[in-house]
């Protein structure tokens, strides 16, 4: 058997990182996997996509960045050594794990050459950003294979795994993608919502829509057969010990076996929602000691029938008559002032937003589609740079991860958060040049600089925050310009941010 050289994962996602074109990007990574055994293929997507098939297995900046072995001269390792070490440390735990683990890096790091012990150590610590996305991959496995590439997202969306999928399409080609079906029990990959600018944009080109309210919860897919009911996250983490509510209320569903779609959410006793972060904390613990409840919007199965391929309007009937006590609040309607009207009552109720969606479409998952719709109000607010962090990958060189600070009361600024999104190459070009200009001290990975510059960030909002002095952080923070029109006494004061924090 012909395996995959670990050399060959590292030129490729250079290859990746050095380009923005879509197209180019997935042709660098078909040929890998064209070249890819069965065996071998979820290994492979696993490296590719920078995070091993295993999943996460503990091995952090300092463990990673502490084996100081010489590099090897010449390659050898494969994507099948690597695996194997990765599973080995995997199971590597308990009393003595510590010397054992380091051991397994060590002969592992001793075959590696300069450059694969680089990827493999930001593989470990989380920081690959090469561009190889699961979406691009999804396109280079069906380029690859010469297979549709619907048949593959589907196969990812019913799996739940594209490593998984790869290695059946290598197997059976399309007839063994064509028969895999929804599994009870076994969670599959959630559709997504594109973003909308307003309400008009979302409704474009939808005669036939409900509108919904946005709830700010944890998505959540649950599984019933019978009486076992099994609770998954997005990212399709088993969660179902923690949320015993959330088991009770499925348990009791008007069908023996179903699988729905949906957002779990906690309540004040006032009748607000809980903030985003305290709903994350309770999903995190052992067990919910706060009774998080499920609020509906999709149903894809039920009583032996897959709903995926039927349209919304249809699986929202079977929902009505499964959890009519749990759906989330929306309206079936086309008309913008109706539709603005719902987003309105979500927004006064202390919820995102809305979410638009064409009651004819399918169950699809993959790329954000048309077919959901999400609109939520968008705030932007002008913050000072406090420093920038040395990127990575295609961003070698140029300082990208910007921290981000709000006025004090006393003439300062306060760190609220960090964000390298929304940053053009132009942009990073200049901004790279015009820090180390105002560069007032550096560490290996950050230069610090002094309080100039401001810029204009746009956020979906704030959580409240232990880790910054100002008790507040942003969320889903982006670079809208910088604002070379303002002095930093005119940013934007901590207290302002402050007052976004959900009251209790």
């Amino acid at each position: 058997m012909i395996r995959v050289r670990l050399i060959d994962i590292v030129a490729c996602g250079a290859t990746a990182a050095a380009t923005r074109s879509r197209t180019a990007k997935s042709a660098a990574l078909a040929t890998v996997l064209a070249a890819t055994s069965a065996d071998d293929m979820a290994a492979t997507i696993g490296l590719l996509v920078g995070e091993p098939r295993q999943g996460r297995i503990g091995v952090g900046w300092a463990t990673a960045f502490g084996v100081d072995v010489a590099p090897a001269a010449t390659p050898s390792l494969t994507v099948h050594d690597v695996d194997i070490a990765i599973t080995e440390l995997q199971h590597t735990i308990g009393s003595g794990s510590v010397g054992a683990r380091d051991a397994i890096l060590r002969a592992l790091f001793t075959r590696a050459t300069s450059a694969e012990a680089d990827y493999l150590r930001r593989m470990f610590v989380g920081e690959m950003r090469q561009g190889a996305l699961d979406g691009i991959v999804t396109d280079a496995l069906a380029a690859a294979l010469a297979l549709p590439i619907s048949l593959v997202r589907r196969g990812a969306m019913l799996l739940g795994d594209l490593g998984a999928v790869g290695a059946v399409a290598k197997r059976g080609g399309a007839p063994a993608l064509a028969a895999l079906r929804l599994e009870v029990g076994r969670p599959i990959q959630p559709m997504l919502a594109s973003s909308a600018s307003d309400m008009t944009v979302a409704l474009e080109g939808l005669t036939n829509a409900i509108v919904e309210w946005k709830l700010d919860g944890i998505r959540i897919q649950v599984h019933k057969r019978g009486d076992t009911v099994a609770v998954f996250t997005r990212n399709l983490n088993d969660i179902t010990a923690r949320v015993p509510n959330i088991v009770a209320i499925v348990r009791g569903c008007a069908a023996t076996d179903v699988v729905l779609d949906g957002e779990a959410l906690g309540w004040h006793d006032h009748g607000a929602p809980i903030p985003f972060q305290e709903t994350l904390s309770r999903a995190a613990q052992r067990v919910d000691p706060g009774g998080l409840h499920p609020h509906f919007f999709d149903c894809l199965h039920h009583d032996g029938i897959d709903l995926l391929d039927r349209p919304l309007s249809e699986r929202l009937d079977v929902l009505e008559r499964v959890a009519p006590r749990h759906r989330i609040v929306g309206v079936r309607t086309s008309d913008a002032a109706r539709a603005a009207q719902v987003a309105s009552s979500a927004l006064a109720a202390g919820h995102e937003g809305v979410v638009v969606k064409d009651l004819s479409s399918r169950y699809d998952a993959g790329r954000r589609g048309s077919a959901w719709r999400k609109v939520k109000p968008v705030r932007t607010f002008d913050l000072v740079v406090l420093a920038a962090e040395w990127g990575h990958g295609r961003r070698t060189g140029w300082l990208s991860n910007l921290h981000l600070g709000a006025r004090d009361d006393h003439g300062g600024f306060v760190m609220v958060g960090k964000t390298f999104k929304g940053l053009t190459d132009a942009l990073l070009a200049w901004q790279t040049a015009r820090l180390l200009e105002i560069e007032a001290r550096r560490t290996t990975s950050t230069v610090f600089v002094h309080h100039q510059m401001v810029i204009e960030i746009a956020i979906d909002g704030v959580q409240a925050s232990t880790r910054y002095p100002g008790g507040v952080a942003l969320r889903f923070a982006r670079v809208k310009r910088y604002r070379d029109d303002k002095d930093p006494r005119d940013a934007d004061t901590i207290a302002s941010l402050q007052a976004l924090l959900p009251q209790r």
